[in-house]
């Protein structure tokens, strides 16, 4: 996660989409989340997330930062925990890993979406997470593995008949 400015690579005409943006973001901030702006630099783009409530994260203040590559928004932004987290959907390393950031992106989306998409996860996973143990959650999994090997070799066997 470099902290170098990005401004040289992006295209004049998506710096100004994005000023535009997160000068909105800011005098209209999405619920929980409070957008920072760097006047010196418009890539610095960083906000702070207020935990969902009724999770374990509820109440925190969660720092999180956006990386632009040069293709934004063709290509999705690389999202990250300044503050250090413990979540399924988040590495060691900060980077946020949910498929709005990866497969699903959309130009279209914009930031607010990207700063949305990590609170929700958080909410989602965590119900999901609290729902079932995830010891038994393996165990089923596995039973499901066996029995989709088993199918797999029977088919195999069928196919050489």
């Amino acid at each position: 996660m470099a902290s170098t400015s990005n401004v040289e690579n992006i295209s004049p005409q998506t710096l100004r989409g994005v000023l535009k943006e997160m000068t909105d973001l800011v005098k209209n901030p999405p619920e929980g989340i409070k957008v920072i702006l760097n006047d010196q630099d418009v890539t610095d783009i960083q906000a702070t997330i207020t935990g969902p409530a009724g999770t374990p994260y509820a109440n925190g203040q969660f720092k999180i930062k956006l990386a632009l590559g040069k293709d934004f928004p063709a290509s999705p932004p690389k999202g990250y925990f300044i503050t250090k987290i413990f979540h399924p959907n988040v590495a060691s390393n900060g980077e946020i890993c949910v498929n709005t950031l990866k497969k699903d992106w959309k130009p279209n989306l914009g930031i607010r979406h990207v700063f949305l998409a990590p609170k929700v996860q958080k909410t989602d996973k965590l119900e999901d997470l609290d729902d079932e143990p995830q010891s038994k959650k393996h165990a089923t999994d596995k039973k499901m593995m066996e029995r989709k090997k088993i199918l797999k070799e029977k088919k195999r066997a069928l196919k050489r008949l």
